[in-house]
């Protein structure tokens, strides 16, 4: 496709401002190549409404940004998709004047008529109504965008402020978990457009994942969690798409549909003995590297994620304080981010027993397995499983959290510690900081488990 190139007086940070009677204008002219196509042709002059330098660059590039897309439609060379250019420059423009984008039919609603007020009053204050008219009405058709396009808008746009303190490996789970609903919808019914896809395409979704789950014949090949995710991310990019086109009143196709999560059963926990007398055995764990057998061995006194212990900085070690801990938290490193599964996840935990011990000996941290939690929970199962260190099949390292918890509440600790100790929600109102490290550190004691420095 041919670019359109601007001269280089253009190029300042005052470019196609021009001030008048106090107030700034957006003046710009439209390139040769694409005049006779342009009916704004030869100068697009526009008032900006405000005499700030700041606001007036702000709108200026919005609508630098518009004209940009609209031009580039223009012209038609190779792979383009000029319907979504014109789209994209209509939703600035309307960003420009401060309102937002909106289809013709939402703005309709009752409830939007006072906002549509609002834009023909804007309409009819401009120098040239028929600039702004169409794109602040919402006389602009929303592109025929294909859900498999809709996806990348969703990642690339609606969705990317999320993603921002997502490390890699966090933002390629994030994604696979959410590409499998797309790709799923394509091979079972095609690459549509978003605005064509139907009841009965979710319908067709629903029956696949139903035949799976609860077959007439035969065992089940997928459990009702696996359904229920690829129907909530279809819903959920269904409405998060045509709400960011100013279409937030479609009806969502994939509404209602799920299924009954009632017969799930919860990960079970290793009992306790099992722990101590197999898993802590001396040589039971020989064979294991020695960062995932720090890893494993700080998760047995301290209840901790393994993808947590695994990218714990150095300096999130606070070995040296008077109750030395675990500083669960975001890493905030620019260059390589990483965040906590939720804001309740940040927590202190101090290190006892077996846990103290690794954490010693790994006080730079553990960079094997720095951002390869994945492969650190797959090295784990599998040396775990292959060794018959697992009480029964059912059973996976992350069982080892869970025996934490049961430890806790067997050993008597109150309910709203064990909640701050495993970086759950407490459903409250939190004051003060949930008990301070000693003694948080004493009612831990109380279910220590002896151990042989060697297996460390």
């Amino acid at each position: 496709m041919r670019r359109v190139t601007t001269s280089q007086d253009e190029k300042g940070p005052d470019r196609h401002l021009a001030k008048r009677a106090g107030n700034y204008h957006y003046k710009r002219r439209v390139p040769s190549i694409v005049a006779h196509l342009d009916k704004r042709a030869p100068v697009v002059r526009l008032s900006l409404k405000t005499s700030d330098l700041t606001l007036a660059r702000r709108k200026r590039d919005l609508l630098e940004q518009a004209d940009d897309s609209l031009w580039a439609s223009l012209i038609v060379d190779g792979d383009t998709d000029p319907a979504r250019r014109r789209y994209e420059a209509a939703r600035k423009r309307v960003e420009a004047f401060g309102f937002t984008f909106h289809t013709a039919d939402d703005l309709r609603m009752i409830h939007n008529l006072d906002d549509l007020r609002r834009r023909l009053m804007a309409v009819e204050a401009a120098v040239r109504p028929q600039d702004v008219g169409m794109p602040l009405l919402g006389a602009v058709d929303v592109p025929q965008t294909t859900i498999s396009k809709a996806f990348d808008v969703y990642c690339d746009e609606i969705v990317a402020d999320e993603l921002v303190n997502k490390s890699k490996v966090q933002k390629d789970q994030w994604k696979k978990v959410k590409r499998r609903a797309v790709n799923n919808f394509i091979l079972l019914i095609s690459d549509k457009p978003m605005v064509d896809i139907t009841v009965d395409d979710a319908q067709k979704i629903y029956q696949h994942w139903l035949h799976r789950i609860a077959p007439k014949n035969g065992k089940a090949t997928a459990g009702p969690s696996s359904g229920n995710r690829d129907l909530g991310n279809l819903r959920v990019l269904y409405s998060a798409y045509f709400k960011y086109q100013g279409d937030a009143q479609r009806k969502n196709p994939f509404d209602g549909f799920g299924f009954s999560m009632k017969q799930k059963r919860p990960r079970p926990p290793i009992p306790t003995e099992w722990i101590r007398d197999r898993i802590m055995k001396r040589g039971a764990l020989a064979g294991l590297n020695e960062e995932a057998r720090g890893i494993l061995l700080i998760m047995i006194e301290t209840g901790a994620r393994p993808s947590e212990i695994a990218n714990l900085e150095e300096s999130a070690l606070r070995l040296s304080h008077k109750v030395p801990y675990l500083a669960i938290e975001p890493r905030e490193d620019p260059d390589d981010p990483r965040e906590i599964k939720t804001e309740s996840s940040r927590r202190m935990v101090p290190l006892i027993g077996v846990a103290l011990a690794a954490a010693q000996r790994h006080n730079k941290g553990f960079p094997k397995y720095r951002n390869r939690e994945n492969e650190l929970s797959s090295a784990l199962n599998k040396f775990l499983r292959t060794n018959h260190l697992f009480p029964s099949r059912e059973h996976k390292v992350y069982s080892i959290r869970h025996s934490f918890e049961d430890r806790m509440k067997e050993g008597g600790l109150e309910d709203e510690l064990r909640r701050i100790l495993m970086g759950h929600t407490i459903d409250r109102p939190r004051y003060g900081s949930g008990g301070s490290l000693e003694w948080r550190r004493k009612q831990l004691m109380q279910i220590v488990l002896p151990f042989d420095p060697e297996i460390v």
